[in-house]
């Protein structure tokens, strides 16, 4: 009962930080309290700046932090994580091996220093060249990322990645510049604010158009209903569990499948407005809930993920191919990911192998050969 009560609290807390970006550091604190780790934050890695961020954190030194940004995030194993599936839950060694990760330099500069031994993380969302991931960190007393923390972390993962979606939908600053409606106005998702009896108390022009299709979702006398009998029953049971506040709902989900009559595939994502600063987002009192609703996205894998999967290449495999096309030889690879050159060697000896080439321009050339659909598309 008090893991479900701790539960339901933090899930509220989520919900609570998407329209209030300042509350993310708190809700990574009480989210590591629950994982029992040391320290957290939400980040982003880009392969195409070639950079990461930190965009909220809890318990990490701001020292480190400016080290991280400026130096250590190229020797990060998290460059690896993109090529996870969103949802997963990996730690250090699940994305290279343990002791080359200890002989590295990343390790032994920025992590050993921190007392920190391992990390739990998992991809919130990615896109072709980035990806945003959860990453709470371990310290020497906490022990290795265990069966209970990956159990944990599944809990909190799928609203922390619901959480950062919506308030890619939601703009706090934009709805306090302009007049709450032309603000969802100007959101491609469909939004709809409803009752707990899920009748329509505003939706923006993008919900509107919807209902005008009368496909996937229409209005019936004022309520908004769903043309599946089961999807109708499930958001109607999510209106109706959002008037008690959120821990019903969160606990239940809130991501709800829709299909079209042309077999396009759409996404619902319900939001609470009944508690904390989120009522002030609701139009009228009678909302109690946020309805988006969006053409499901195909993601479209990056062509690295496309060459590790052809040729089966290990997380620490890929990186050594691609520092190869970035910087060049065996010392330059090893010092650019802080391991020594026999381990750079033996690598190279696995994606020889794997792959049938002989010569690491036979390496770049292949990688090239992956890219070049991607450049005549973009052109």
């Amino acid at each position: 009962m008090q893991d479900y009560l701790a539960i339901s609290n933090l899930i509220g807390d989520i919900y609570d930080a998407v329209l209030d970006s300042a509350r993310w550091s708190g809700v990574l604190a009480k989210i590591t309290d629950f994982v029992d780790g040391h320290a957290g934050g939400l980040l982003s890695k880009d392969s195409v700046s070639k950079s990461g961020n930190a965009y909220h954190h809890f318990n990490v030194d701001p020292h480190y932090l400016a080290l991280y940004a400026e130096t250590y995030w190229r020797f990060d194993p998290m460059g690896a994580l993109p090529f996870w599936d969103v949802g997963q839950i990996a730690s250090i060694p699940d994305l290279v091996p343990y002791d080359e990760f200890r002989e590295g330099r990343f390790f032994r500069e920025w992590v050993e220093p921190q007392g920190w031994i391992d990390a739990a993380n998992t991809v919130l969302e990615k896109s072709v060249t980035s990806c945003a991931y959860l990453s709470i960190i371990r310290g020497k007393t906490h022990g290795m990322v265990d069966d209970e923390m990956r159990q944990r972390m599944g809990l909190v993962a799928p609203h922390v990645r619901r959480a950062v979606l919506i308030g890619r939908v939601i703009d706090l600053q934009q709805i306090q510049a302009a007049s709450f409606a032309d603000a969802l106005d100007g959101i491609r998702a469909g939004v709809f604010l409803v009752d707990a009896d899920a009748r329509i108390i505003h939706a923006n022009e993008a919900g509107h158009a919807m209902l005008i299709m009368d496909d996937f979702l229409r209005m019936v006398d004022g309520r908004l209903e769903a043309g599946d009998r089961e999807v109708d029953q499930a958001l109607s049971e999510s209106f109706s569990a959002a008037s008690n506040g959120d821990g019903a709902l969160g606990v239940k989900g809130i991501a709800v499948p829709l299909t079209g009559r042309d077999g396009k595939a759409y996404t619902a994502h319900v939001l609470t407005l009944t508690s904390g600063e989120r009522r002030g987002a609701a139009r009228a009192s009678t909302a109690v809930a946020a309805l988006f609703v969006r053409e499901a996205a195909l993601v479209i894998p990056s062509p690295p993920e496309v060459i590790a999967k052809s040729y089966r290449l290990t997380p620490t495999e890929l990186r050594v191919l691609l520092s190869i096309l970035d910087v060049g030889g065996i010392p330059e690879v090893a010092r650019a990911l802080g391991i020594s050159e026999n381990t750079v060697r033996t690598h190279v000896d696995s994606l020889f192998e794997k792959t049938g080439a002989t010569r690491q321009a036979e390496l770049v050339k292949l990688v090239a050969g992956f890219s070049s659909p991607y450049i005549r598309n973009a052109t």
